[in-house]
């Protein structure tokens, strides 16, 4: 069963990639031909998918509504559809019977698949651990993108490249799959890095939008630099230990309390050292505050992409880390202020920078990246559990605000831009009822699932005990008053007030039912996430429920100190939901002059925010330019001039030279040559004049 759980996607992967590449010439039964059959492009080829790519046909002469020439969709592509999505389908059944079985049975398994890397010291089996913490996680990532592939077949049906899409989905959660299902830190990694190239598979989708290339690379490159410091931490740690596996790094970790490892000079705490290093990798994955700049550009790719990855999947792969990785960052409480500090910065960071975004998607990305700062918070203060619960909830409402908001694309002809909405709750009433349901779960209002586990890390900071956990406190309650107050504006700015276009508003209409029942799906799992699941992750039955596969510290008591927390402060997250709740009311239903007029009065903080800190235009100045620079003069001084110059152009430069000057003495002319001869006699004897002379 475990086995299937994992590999059906990956199956779903390959035969999709079969048909993309070999079916292209065949013709299925009620689909048009594939485009180009002599294997070249048709010159209409540049209409995407009705979704929200609306520049892409601007820039190729198409109208905003995709009212262009069509390009025919690849053969299989309904066969397609129907593969990944019928496999994922199952694996999302197994993976509920999994948690059935492993959380609640109390049946950890280890499944061993083959010796992978044998090399001296080195010994890595390719195995999977599916413990609780692994049944949470193959629940969350199967759940997410089953639905995500039954709500693609609605969303992309104008795609012509529907097959290279699915099977790009498929090869994403098979990589996510790997990630959480790993026994060994090479085998993590693996998953680590095979997440991160199929979002920028995805990402940079509609390859042919400068846009979205530009996305996906930068996905890529600010990966990398966490990535870089993940595998330094995997390499430290097999230098300390002299192994990579869990169970054997876990057992000697207590053994490295003490010890030191020289690091360019520094003499620090191994575990401390090592700890962060691993952090960095998390930090690059979750898009954490330093490295979040790739997060909101990666709302290029296709909506259902941004659910998968950008809600519930790779995001939250830094969190799992942490929480797999507990028995150490419970030895190393430096490393766990730092977590918890970044993780309340980003928290609030983000929720400042989704006050005055725009774009749909763009603010529920903010709302992601702030919500992954809690879960962060919850890490740090040693509250493993309850930052997989919010991990748990989270998935399930934030895959509903990205999906809903495609619904609202889908409706408005690929329009972004909340100020050009207004009024949509009559046209698209099921789209309106199941954002709101998700919006009240983000917001924490009672009840929702959101509610329970939000509220949980909030008061995990409280009674934190770490240096940051009173900030960490601070930035989340104040981060949960931001998040109400732009959550409840998105809402009223595309679904009510008068319409901004009357034309599109009369055209909207509600998404096909293919696109619906994965919304309502997500909507059930908003409520029903949180409450029957608060005794297993943060309550009294959290240690029955995830045994070995979370540590809880004798010394560590935030779980235990949760159920004595007095009572204004468990009230205070709700209070400062309801505060941004009426704000938000007051500045957009009952005077919206209020925003104009703020943003006008305080144009540099609005630019500021408007522009997320000058974080990008600060690291182009920093790294990219200089960065530029140096490629550029390496390769024009260096080797252009220096090695081409002087190496193998300026050798065979010379030599044609001096062959260009002999060949002037092949004149062909006798006098010439008989010349030459005179010449060279009269020097030899003046030569033997001389010589005899000094004699």
């Amino acid at each position: 069963m475990y086995q299937a759980i994992v590999f059906l996607p990956l199956l779903g992967a390959i035969l999709a990639g079969l048909i993309a590449l070999f079916a292209a010439r065949a013709r299925f039964p009620g689909e048009a031909p594939p485009p180009g059959d002599d294997g070249s492009q048709p010159a209409h080829a540049h209409a995407h998918a009705a979704t929200d790519h609306a520049h892409d046909h601007a820039a190729h002469g198409h109208d905003d509504h995709g009212h262009g020439p069509v390009e025919p969709a690849a053969a299989g592509s309904r066969l397609v559809e129907l593969i990944t999505t019928t496999l994922l389908a199952v694996s999302m059944i197994l993976s509920w019977i999994a948690l059935a079985q492993v959380g609640f049975g109390g049946q950890d398994v280890r499944v061993p698949i083959f010796d992978w890397i044998v090399s001296g010291d080195l010994k890595i089996a390719w195995a999977l651990r599916i413990d609780t913490l692994t049944a949470v996680m193959l629940v969350v990532v199967n759940s997410v993108s089953c639905v995500v592939h039954l709500y693609s077949i609605g969303y992309m049906h104008e795609d012509p490249y529907r097959p290279r899409f699915f099977g790009y989905l498929s090869l994403f959660t098979f990589a996510m799959l790997m990630l959480v299902t790993s026994d060994n830190l090479v085998q993590m990694f693996f998953g680590w890095e095979g997440v991160g190239l199929a979002s920028y598979l995805l990402i940079g989708f509609w390859y042919r939008k400068p846009e979205a290339n530009a996305a996906a690379i930068k996905a890529f490159v600010v990966n990398r630099v966490g990535d870089f410091g993940f595998a330094l931490g995997i390499f430290a740690l097999f230098a300390m230990t002299g192994a990579v596996d869990f169970d054997t790094v876990f057992a000697q970790a207590p053994a490295l309390s003490g010890k030191f490892i020289d690091f360019f000079g520094w003499h620090a705490d191994a575990l401390t050292l090592i700890c962060l290093l691993l952090f960095m990798g998390a930090m690059g994955k979750s898009a954490q505050f330093l490295l979040h700049t790739w997060l909101p550009d990666a709302m290029e790719g296709p909506t259902p992409v941004s659910a998968l990855i950008h809600a519930a999947t790779m995001v939250t792969a830094g969190v799992f880390m942490v929480a797999r990785l507990s028995p150490l960052f419970e030895l190393a409480p430096n490393a766990q202020t730092f977590v918890t500090f970044i993780g309340a910065t980003t928290a609030i960071f983000a929720a400042t920078i989704g006050l005055v975004q725009n774009d749909i998607k763009r603010i529920v990305a903010y709302s992601t990246c702030s919500q992954l700062g809690y879960m962060f918070v919850a890490m740090g203060c040693g509250a493993y559990s309850v930052g997989m619960y919010h991990l748990f909830t989270h998935a399930f409402f934030k895959a509903l605000l990205f999906l809903g908001s495609g619904s609202v694309i889908h409706a408005m002809h690929h329009e972004q831009d909340i100020r050009n909405m207004g009024g949509l709750k009559d046209r698209i009433p099921f789209t309106y009822i199941v954002m709101i349901i998700g919006t009240l779960a983000l917001t924490g209002f009672p009840l929702t699932a959101g509610y329970f586990s939000k509220d949980a890390i909030i008061e995990a900071a409280y009674v934190g005990k770490n240096p940051m956990a009173l900030y960490a406190f601070v930035c989340t309650v104040a981060a949960a008053l931001l998040t109400s107050f732009y959550s409840w504006r998105l809402i009223f700015k595309t679904f009510h007030g008068a319409p901004h276009s009357v034309k599109h508003w009369k055209e909207a209409h509600e998404s096909p039912m293919v696109m619906l029942i994965p919304l309502g799906f997500l909507a059930i799992g908003s409520v029903l996430a949180g409450l029957p699941f608060k005794d297993v992750f943060a309550g009294q039955g959290v240690e029955h429920f995830f045994r070995e596969s979370l540590t809880f510290a004798k010394t560590n008591t935030v779980l235990e100190d949760l159920h004595h927390v007095p009572l204004h402060i468990a009230l205070l997250p709700t209070v400062m939901m309801v505060i941004g709740f009426v704000i938000a009311w007051h500045f957009y239903i009952r005077r919206p002059d209020i925003p104009v007029e703020l943003a006008r009065q305080h144009d540099f903080l609005y630019r500021f925010l408007l522009n997320k800190w000058y974080f990008d235009e600060l690291y182009d100045i920093v790294f990219v330019r200089p960065a530029k620079w140096i490629g550029h003069s390496l390769w024009k001084k260096g080797d252009g001039w220096l090695i081409d110059g002087f190496g193998p152009d300026g050798v065979s430069a010379r030599v044609l030279d001096v062959t260009r000057n002999v060949v002037r003495l092949q004149s062909g002319y006798l006098y010439h040559y008989a010349f030459a001869m005179l010449i060279g006699a009269a020097a030899f004897i003046t030569w033997f004049m001389f010589s005899a002379g000094t004699h």
